[in-house]
């Protein structure tokens, strides 16, 4: 249990501290300062899994789901920074508009939780391929390297070590059994760093100049100002994580095969949204549930809610204790990528395995994955493509997983729900599995 957590946070880790140094370095904080603000997003983000995993009353989702510092937010928080009139004010302002979104997130929860009807194996299939696709790239930036303005960014030295670490976990999942192939991805990273070790990308800086323990002290940055412009552009961005943990969550259930209703998509993101909510009291950003820790599920098989508990342990020692965490950072962003193709690869090839049974026969099911996966592609492969839509807009549509999403959602609706209604009043075809609604839910009983 103890390796597994950690190796959760091993997959994690890189994109819950990535905001922080972001907005941190905006606001022109200091080494120490951006040391604090990178531990209370570990510690905020260990309290959220805690939440998302083990539940209370009707709160979390208590599936194996991390839960970390949301990378949708960065854009509109940096636009809040250059905004400010005051340095200063511009953490205080981003947090008082983060706990307002978080509050009337919390208070949607249930009506998001309704939309689970709406979606089909055709539809999740489509989500969860989509998922992996988009996240893919974030892999291979991370195999050529930290920087990419840096000279040896995409050298041969750092696709080497990241093709080691692919090769490490594929034997180890090829060619071992039991608990060794089951933290195939822990171990790739370990031996990968230590590889690492004679090209001299192992910095070990963060580690000799981190503090032994530290705690996340309430408001440092400030009492949260709340200013209307800012709140709106972060109600956005909820709105937007909702809609990505959504599609998570029905992901995740479908690879630990326990099929999300509308009730535990509710409770997940009251979990989402009251740990957003409460992260800014001690320093922290908009949590969300993680997809990349959905890969490692997929391709380890192992389900356990408290395994992923375990990793939220681990979050919250490492945000009180800065060496620990420093030492999950000095893992070359190269072996970070090589483990990342296996992990996130893995999730689109979920998303292929629900497809095979969404009914693709089907020329609607064909049409509807068709036009989807290719709306959601747009912000890889075209990356300005709506350049010149407004700011606030571009946050919805360069979230691939996003637009893909709201496109498979709409185009069930009207090839397969619309207009179709069988002797019951049903809005399916009759003997259709994989047209409107899946086989093992009918609409009748979806509440």
């Amino acid at each position: 249990m103890l390796t597994s957590g950690l190796q959760h946070v091993a997959a994690m880790y890189a994109g819950v501290v990535a905001p922080p140094l972001i907005v941190g370095a905006a606001v022109g904080l200091s080494a120490a300062e951006l040391t604090f603000l990178t531990g209370a997003s570990l510690f905020t983000a260990g309290l959220a899994t805690f939440l998302q995993t083990l539940g209370i009353w009707r709160i979390g989702a208590r599936l194996p789901f991390v839960n970390g510092v949301t990378f949708a937010g960065v854009a509109p928080m940096l636009a809040i920074v250059d905004t400010a009139p005051n340095k200063d004010d511009a953490l205080p302002i981003i947090f008082g508009a983060i706990i307002v979104a978080g509050l009337l997130g919390f208070l949607a929860a249930p009506f998001f939780g309704k939309l689970v009807r709406f979606f089909p194996p055709v539809v999740t299939g489509t989500v969860i391929t989509l998922i992996g696709i988009s996240l893919l790239p974030v892999a291979f930036g991370w195999a050529q390297g930290p920087d990419p303005s840096a000279a040896d960014y995409g050298s041969a030295r750092s696709l080497s070590l990241a093709a080691l670490t692919l090769l490490i976990v594929l034997a180890l999942r090829r060619f071992t059994t039991g608990f060794l192939r089951q933290v195939a991805v822990l171990v790739g990273l370990v031996a990968g760093t230590l590889a690492a070790v004679p090209f001299g990308v192992v910095d070990l800086a963060p580690v000799t100049g981190a503090d032994v323990v530290g705690f996340p002290t309430p408001f440092h940055f400030g009492a949260p100002q709340f200013a209307l412009a800012a709140i709106l552009s972060m109600c956005v961005v909820m709105i937007v994580s909702m809609t990505e943990s959504t599609a998570d969550m029905l992901a995740l259930g479908e690879i630990v095969e326990r099929p999300v209703d509308e009730r535990t998509i509710a409770a997940g993101l009251r979990a989402d949204t009251l740990g957003s909510a409460l992260s800014p009291l001690f320093n922290g950003f908009m949590c969300s549930a993680f997809a990349q820790n959905i890969g490692l599920v997929a391709m380890t098989r192992i389900r356990s809610r408290f395994v992923v508990a375990c990793g939220g342990g681990f979050l919250v020692l490492m945000g009180l204790c800065p060496m620990a965490a420093a030492l999950i950072a000095v893992v070359p962003r190269p072996v970070l990528g090589g483990a990342g193709i296996v992990l996130f690869g893995s999730v689109a090839a979920s998303g292929i395995q629900t497809l095979v049974r969404a009914g693709l026969e089907k020329d609607a099911n064909v049409l509807i994955l068709a036009v989807s996966l290719a709306v959601g592609i747009i912000p890889i492969s075209a990356p300005e493509f709506y350049h010149a839509f407004p700011e606030t807009a571009k946050i919805i549509l360069d979230s691939g997983i996003s637009t893909g999403c709201v496109a498979a959602v709409l185009l069930n609706l009207v090839f397969n729900h619309l207009g179709k209604r069988d002797g019951s009043g049903e809005d399916t075809a009759p003997g259709e599995s994989g047209d409107g609604i899946t086989p093992r839910q009918p609409a009748s009983a979806a509440h």
